[in-house]
């Protein structure tokens, strides 16, 4: 499961010197620079006199039955999460157009202590809950203790080392433990859900439900159609609808959310005007299916492409190590030789794409050319057990000429497996016991055949016996929760500065427990070291010295086959809605939360009037 990237992926690493003043202050960031004064009126990129009315309809794909969504069970409505609808407020929230700022929300300020280890936070006396009742610092406490005992084990990652005290009614005192790396103060302020304490008296945390969970935010959950569509509403007397954090955001009246079976049906209903927006994903779609409908042609559908100032991260195969075919780096190296990524982006993707080569694509995080002096510093004591390329030259994937050219990859591939105990017998790659290789690709979606299909193909050229295995959603998240898999695609989305979320998808420890993100299964002391020291950076150099090196380890590893990336949001909407005069915020979107409903646009579509 992927957790959004304002919620869980929320901020980084240190609050420095500058941050670290002792005194009361209206936002909190990793660096400690805050971009907006303390009588700021609105984020610079929200349109403040922006109106308020009508419905956004949008899409999601496969099914959901829980609305719980801080616990391991249950498949969530992933809309909620990749849109950042809130609905349960946290004490700070972040302004995206700074790498990881986050300003007054349900905390009024934040007082962080010199050594940067706690901090204590002013509740706003005015917050409160949809039923009215009060937020106090008791629901803050309840909130970290019952995310630590029975959440998801995301989260509990995030927030295992922390405590928190209430000092009073509406004050709340939050210390770091011993391990705890000190970002985790502005991941306290900006990504812990705030609950409410009463209501979980009487409802069990950690239980599935179809029941709308007690919350806080700007739109709560008002219909509920298990599996087949759900409708937020936005509320009317939230209390904190003219905070600066708010002016201009959170413009509609609801959002109705409704769920297909697959991308092929989700795309042909919105042509139909089933619902309002999605963001194209998919390259053949976005090349060749759109110029022909006629609601593209005659304006009623806008398409849209814009920057993404974000982290591309790593998408890629994942292979599972937990199994032994998969233990061998050079196996996996032959794993990517295979993939014939230049004849794919040419044939299936239209030359849209660019090769991921980083688990930080698209940003500074990534390493690029021979690793520094201070990164040789952190990799020399695990120098006999990397491999030699980490410690001489940047990540480089394998490449073709383009034409399904790759004979000369394939025969590294073959020398590699030959080296790792694997030879062709009887017409298969098998292992000294005679087992034959086999992968099976899991997948939920069908719309990926056509890119897993050549791939496959090239690895039958090895003597692998590999398959895809399409799914439905529900299994396919159980499957994965418990490592039950050869190979998946995931994506690794980190934000503008990392944290926690780094012991997740690459942390020994998470290898093992389920429902993490370390889908690849790392156990390796240098990348734990390496996390470690980017957790306890001291200032914006050392930590990207640590990412820079992590990066190299994970992947000479070679622990995935990297697919590729685009750091653009291609946009496909129908033509009934305004959006801010300001340029977007660099870290987000800005679709859900900052446009709104233009009842005379929605008229001239000859659609809808809003409801």
């Amino acid at each position: 499961m992927r957790w959004p990237r304002a919620g869980l992926a929320a901020v980084g690493l240190l609050l420095a010197a500058a941050s670290a003043t002792a005194e009361p202050r209206h936002g909190i960031s990793v660096f400690g620079a805050l971009d907006y004064p303390a009588d700021f009126e609105h984020f610079r990129w929200a349109d403040p006199n922006a109106p308020r009315g009508g419905t956004l309809r949008l899409r999601d794909l496969g099914t959901f039955d829980t609305l719980n969504f801080y616990i391991l069970r249950g498949s969530k409505p992933a809309s909620i999460q990749q849109h950042e609808i809130r609905l349960h407020d946290t004490l700070m929230t972040r302004s995206y157009d700074e790498p990881d700022a986050h300003y007054a929300l349900i905390a009024k300020t934040a007082d962080v202590a010199e050594d940067g280890r706690s901090a204590v936070f002013a509740l706003d006396q005015r917050a409160r809950f949809h039923d009215g009742s009060a937020i106090t610092a008791a629901d803050v406490v309840f909130s970290l203790n019952a995310i630590k005992g029975k959440g998801h084990p995301v989260l509990r990652n995030i927030f295992e080392h922390a405590e928190a005290q209430a000092l009073d009614a509406h004050t709340v005192r939050v210390r770091l433990l011993e391990g705890a790396a000190r970002d985790l103060l502005v991941r306290f302020a900006g990504s812990l859900p705030i609950l409410s304490k009463a209501y979980y008296e009487t409802v069990e945390f950690d239980r599935t439900t179809l029941d709308p969970p007690l919350a806080s935010g700007p739109y709560r959950i008002t219909e509920v159609d298990q599996g087949t569509s759900l409708t937020l509403s936005r509320v009317e007397d939230y209390w904190a609808r003219d905070l600066p954090v708010n002016r201009g955001l959170w413009n509609f009246d609801r959002i109705r959310i409704d769920w297909y079976a697959d991308r092929t049906s989700a795309l042909l209903a919105f042509f139909a005007d089933e619902y309002d927006f999605r963001e194209e994903f998919t390259a053949k779609s976005w090349a060749t299916e759109y110029d022909d409908k006629q609601p593209v042609q005659d304006g009623r559908i806008v398409r849209l492409t814009i920057p993404d100032g974000r982290p591309s991260g790593m998408q890629g195969w994942f292979y599972n190590t937990r199994r032994a075919k998969f233990a061998d780096r050079r196996v996996r190296e032959a794993l990517d030789l295979a993939f014939d990524f230049e004849w794919t982006n040419r044939n299936i993707f239209f030359g849209l794409y660019g090769r991921t080569e980083s688990i930080f694509e698209n940003s500074n995080l990534a390493h690029d050319g021979p690793p520094s002096e201070a990164e040789l510093a952190l990799l020399r004591p695990f120098a006999a057990d990397l491999p030699p390329e980490v410690m001489k030259k940047p990540f480089k994937a394998p490449t073709t000429d383009g034409e399904g050219g790759i004979r000369a990859n394939l025969r590294r591939a073959h020398g590699l497996l030959k080296a790792a105990g694997w030879e062709i017998r009887d017409g298969a790659l098998r292992n000294a016991e005679g087992e034959p290789f086999t992968i099976e690709f899991l997948n939920y979606q069908p719309s990926f055949d056509r890119i897993i299909g050549p791939y496959v193909q090239n690895l039958e050229r090895l003597g692998i016996r590999a398959s895809t295995r399409l799914v439905d959603p529900a299994q396919y998240v159980e499957r994965v929760k418990s490592y039950d898999f050869d190979a998946v695609t995931a994506r690794f989305s980190p934000p503008e500065t990392p944290g926690g979320e780094l012991w997740s998808y690459w942390g020994s420890r998470q290898a093992e427990i389920d429902g993490t993100n370390n889908y690849a299964g790392v156990r390796d002391p240098a990348v734990d070291r390496l996390i470690e020291a980017a957790l306890n950076a001291g200032g914006r150099e050392e930590l990207l010295t640590a990412l820079h090196a992590l990066d190299r380890v994970i992947m000479w590893n070679r622990y995935i086959v990297p697919q590729w990336y685009k750091g653009e949001h291609n946009l496909a909407f129908w033509d009934r809605f305004g959006r801010p005069a300001a340029e977007k915020p660099p870290f987000h979107r800005g679709v859900v939360n900052s446009w709104w409903f233009d009842a005379a646009k929605a008229a001239a579509t000859g659609g809808r009037n809003g409801g």
